[in-house]
């Protein structure tokens, strides 16, 4: 599968992961390369814009991502 498209702009991944690399690199490797639809901040730029991705949102907190998106519809 190819790299996802946000991944370059991903705030989350070029501002908050670099002190953690290891982490980053797992992270990176299950949610932009291998699957970006499960991504909770790909699912809320998608959904809402990327000016409404939380900055704190991880790509693991699907159930965080689906509330935001509801809550705003």
């Amino acid at each position: 599968m190819k790299d996802c498209e946000l991944l370059e702009k991903c705030v989350f991944f070029n501002d908050k992961m670099g002190s953690m690399p290891s982490t980053a690199g797992v992270i990176k490797l299950r949610y932009c390369k291998e699957d970006s639809s499960g991504c909770a901040r790909y699912l809320v730029c998608k959904a809402l814009g990327r000016e409404n991705v939380p900055p704190d949102l991880f790509p693991n907190q699907g159930d965080r991502a689906r509330q935001l998106i509801a809550a705003a519809k």
